[in-house]
């Protein structure tokens, strides 16, 4: 049975709380959204093409440049493919490193969603002290790999830099103070009449429409999907690591699993710390030719590097599979529809965290 359509609606490309350029055009029934599209295409930089043919090098710089957001992961999952290639060994003072940068990243790419996504439904008041809070991890990541964004952290055998007492102790000291804001910042989202208006029960997305859609990350993870990457991460295995699930469906269950990602990063950030073995943080090795599809955990989901080198280490060919497109194709499809205001479009599309860079490398 057709629809019948009130208006059509589009939002974007250019609206003041996308962190990226895109349309999503919405066919509405009075207030009701019964449809809705999406239109990509407003950023596309062709790093792909740019990666064939160079060495590795240069197309570790590159795959950093693929997302200012989650740069850092880009760089993991690019290097241990090549590592996973050549067979490369990565010193256990490295692996840890590596964990510690992760998660940094991971931290402020969580508390810039949050962010938008109090911006969008207009708490701008819990959304600039998420800012403020996510400026001090961008401090911290300053201070361990020497770049706030493209730190070109870590290299084939281990990473650039080591991390020396004071460092450590500045580390710490930040993650408590950052700790204590979140927990904070947190209860407020949690008890805030405003927020529980504009997020409970919006936005549903059902575990098997989740399911059906292949969505990845803290979307799926928020419908009750134990899926993540890292369980199979051997350095994250050593530290126990278990996904941080809900099962309300909603934009509030994704907004809390990112909350509760950045106290599960702290935990994991403070255990690799603790442990940190001693011992180089440079195994050395040489890259060879070979294939492979190497996959990690990016802060909005699986994250995939199908590469192909040659002898002399130029990358041959590549291909990035990005998380974001299945979230938007199961936000637009599902989430929005039947949502009872178009304000709230805008806020469900937020909720998925979008990452318009990844999706249109």
């Amino acid at each position: 049975m057709k629809h019948t359509v009130d208006v059509n609606i589009p939002l974007g490309p250019v609206h003041p709380c996308f962190k990226e350029p895109a349309r999503v055009k919405c066919e509405t029934k009075g207030e009701r959204i019964i449809a809705a599209e999406v239109e990509l295409g407003y950023m596309k930089k062709g790093i792909e093409r740019i990666m064939k043919g160079r060495p590795w090098q240069e197309v570790m710089f590159l795959a950093e440049r693929v997302c200012g957001i989650c740069s850092v992961i880009h760089n993991m999952v690019f290097i241990e493919a090549i590592e996973q290639v050549s067979g490369i060994a990565v010193p256990p003072r490295a692996a840890y490193l590596r964990v510690v940068a992760n998660e940094l990243d991971r931290m402020q790419s969580h508390l810039l969603a949050n962010f938008s996504y109090c911006y969008t439904i207009e708490h701008e008041t819990l959304g600039m002290y998420l800012l403020d809070l996510r400026e001090k991890v961008m401090d911290v990541i300053e201070r361990l790999t020497g770049a706030r964004v493209t730190c070109a952290y870590i290299i084939p055998g281990g990473v650039r830099f080591d991390i020396g007492a004071q460092d450590e102790a500045f580390l710490r000291e930040s993650l408590a103070r950052i700790e204590d804001d979140l927990t904070r910042y947190t209860g407020m989202f949690e008890s805030g009449p405003m927020i529980a208006l504009r997020s409970r029960g919006i936005g549903i997305l059902t575990k098997e429409a989740a399911m059906q859609a292949h969505a990845v990350g803290p979307t799926a993870r928020a419908s009750g999907i134990s899926v993540d990457r890292r369980t199979e991460h051997p350095t994250y295995r050593q530290l126990g690591f278990e996904p941080v699930v809900r099962t309300e469906c909603d934009n509030y269950a994704r907004i809390m699993v990112r909350f509760g990602e950045v106290f599960q990063s702290i935990r994991l950030i403070r255990a690799c710390l603790d442990n940190l073995p001693e011992g180089v943080i440079r195994g050395g090795g040489t890259c060879t030719a070979g294939e492979t599809r190497y996959s990690g955990e990016a802060p909005r989901g699986e994250l995939t590097y199908i590469i192909r080198t040659d002898d002399y280490g130029r990358v041959i060919d590549i291909q990035i599979q990005t998380p974001s497109i299945m979230n938007i194709e199961a936000c637009c499809h599902v989430m929005i529809i039947g949502v009872d205001s178009v304000a709230d479009v805008t806020s469900t599309f937020v909720s998925a965290d979008p990452c318009i860079a990844c999706t249109e490398r």
